[in-house]
């Protein structure tokens, strides 16, 4: 086990929460976008999480941790919203807007927030450890 591995880890850990917040925070964004009925609406973005297997990454030391594999994307099919004072409605008056749930992406948003905090207190305590390990061969 490398000294540094909680850092690695957490810092993986880090990223990929900072990853998914901009992710939730795009779709909050973008919940009220309307587009013509013949075009796909705003499509959600899923950031896809992937564990990293301790050690066997031995070029980069892998001490575990996650990775972003990619980005998924939501549906363009979306929900029909009367509309008729839109300039991009139809002549039925229906625009295209994205079919988000705003409860589940401020459920994600709290998750993600609170795993990016969790991820940089371990950083801290391995922080202070490692400086209290230090200053017992100093003194």
């Amino acid at each position: 086990m490398a000294l540094f591995d909680a850092f690695r880890a957490s810092g993986s850990g880090m990223t990929l929460a900072r990853k998914w917040m901009d992710a939730v925070g795009d779709n909050i964004a973008n919940v009220n976008n309307v587009s013509r009925t013949d075009e796909d609406a705003f499509r959600q973005r899923f950031i896809v999480a992937q564990a990293n297997e301790y050690g066997t990454d031995h070029t980069a030391g892998s001490a575990g941790g996650v990775k972003v594999a990619g980005v998924a994307f939501g549906s363009g099919e979306g929900r029909l919203v009367y509309d008729p004072s839109n300039a991009l409605a139809d002549d039925k008056g229906y625009v295209k807007m994205p079919d988000i749930d705003m409860n589940s992406q401020m459920g994600q948003l709290i998750v993600s927030q609170r795993a990016y905090q969790a991820n940089a207190a371990v950083i801290e305590r391995a922080r202070s450890s490692y400086e209290a390990a230090i200053n017992i061969g100093a003194k």
